[in-house]
């Protein structure tokens, strides 16, 4: 199987310009290639680790990625796929962010010996003079057609600032740049790129007379076409400060039995033959494959020490077992205390990250989703003393999938 055909097996692919172009430069190994990334958090999410998986397998294939961080475009903010408009950031902030994307990168793609490129497009962006961008490149956008793009489309209605409206034409550019300066041939993203995507083609043709490429990936919704990645407390990132391994591990375990096989074919390097067997699997063996998919993520992110210990803290935790050593734990100190050494229920909830607020914990109390050491509480006044979480602590449980360990030394 050629590389371009595992890519359509896995059902990575939405959108191409020209199939057979792209085809032939991805299996012989002559794309240089880019993704971008806007620095919009200090961390990945799982929304860039599906791209950074793409960029991975073509590295595989003798392909060259550039990683382009968006240090420029960062200012701006991309509105596609957005109902409001991006906070803006400050340079610091943005600077802060794109170090920690670079750590993050690493661990996914070979950067050794020019195999693959890290470039920040405020190298180009930031140093611009106005009136020489809008009659060098301004000139080669219709306005009409911008605004048919879908990225635009969608917020006509709410307001669209002229500040946004720009992104297209400066993704464009960064396009056109990689181009001239790296031989970037190709721009690979997500599937609400496309609009802009093809107006860094169309620049490309218009500017130097060369043909560039652009392929979408599907994006990665679920089964109800919501974007996965996100959950109650929000979203799923890849720093383990952020979200720690146990965490990760545990959204990938519990995800809808209808999007397993889909998220393995999409996300994990393993054969797709191996996964298309277990697409035949039912009930119980579902629960196996959420276990796979959960520990092969977690190994690709944290690597293969953290995934075992997630692995066995959320077996202990479903089987009833008492090594609670690798579970999400909250450690009390003496000032979370009153005065004859209790702790009430609802503050416990809330220092260990079961719930947001105190009216949240008090209805998970009286809903009957609260329990301590697998007894359900429906008392919203109960008190735990500290005594009885000296050593090991005890597992606070919030309905079937939220446990933390919390104890006091």
């Amino acid at each position: 199987m050629t590389v371009w055909e595992e890519l359509k097996a896995r059902g990575l692919i939405a959108q191409v310009t020209d199939e057979d172009e792209i085809k032939e430069m991805v299996n012989n190994g002559k794309a240089t290639f880019y993704i971008g990334f806007d620095p919009t958090a200090d961390s990945l999410h799982v929304g860039h680790f599906m791209a950074l998986c793409l960029m991975k397998r073509l590295q595989m294939a003798g392909n060259r990625p550039i990683a382009l961080l968006g240090g420029g475009t960062g200012m701006i903010g991309d509105p596609s796929g957005r109902t409001d408009m991006r906070q803006m950031m400050t340079k610091e902030t943005i600077q802060h962010n794109i170090d920690c994307f670079k750590k993050q990168m690493s661990r996914f793609i070979d950067f050794s010996d020019g195999k693959a490129l890290m470039v920040n497009n405020a190298d180009w962006l930031l140093n611009l003079n106005y009136v020489d961008l809008l009659r060098d490149v301004g000139a080669h956008f219709s306005v009409n057609r911008m605004l048919t793009a879908e990225c635009y489309k969608q917020r006509m209605e709410r307001g669209l600032s002229f500040l946004e409206f720009n992104y297209m034409i400066m993704q464009s550019y960064d396009f056109y740049m990689l181009y001239q300066k790296y031989g970037c041939n190709m721009q690979f993203g997500g599937d609400d790129q496309w609009s802009n995507m093809l107006g860094g083609t169309e620049l490309i043709r218009r500017k130097l007379g060369k043909d560039a490429y652009a392929m979408t990936i599907t994006l990665l919704l679920n089964s109800e076409g919501k974007k996965m990645g996100k959950t109650q407390s929000g979203a799923v990132w890849l720093d383990p400060n952020k979200t720690s391994p146990f965490d990760f591990y545990q959204y990938w375990r519990n995800v809808d039995d209808a999007d397993v096989i889909k998220c393995m074919r999409l996300l994990t390097f393993l054969p797709l033959e191996q996964i298309d067997e277990m697409a035949t699997w039912e009930g119980s063996q579902l629960n196996k494959a959420k276990e796979i998919l959960a520990y092969e993520l977690t190994n690709l992110v944290h690597g293969e020490e953290e995934a075992k210990k997630a692995q066995e803290g959320a077996r202990a935790l479903f089987s009833g077992g008492a090594d609670t050593a690798h579970m999400p734990s909250t450690e009390l100190t003496d000032e979370d205390f009153t005065e004859d050494d209790t702790i009430d229920l609802i503050t416990m909830l809330i220092k260990a990250g079961l719930v947001p607020t105190r009216s949240e914990g008090r209805r998970a109390i009286e809903q009957g989703g609260v329990s301590i050491d697998g007894e359900k509480i429906t008392d919203i006044k109960h008190t735990v003393a500290k005594d009885s979480l000296a050593g090991d602590g005890v597992v606070l449980k919030r309905g079937k999938k939220k446990f933390n360990k919390v104890f006091v030394k």
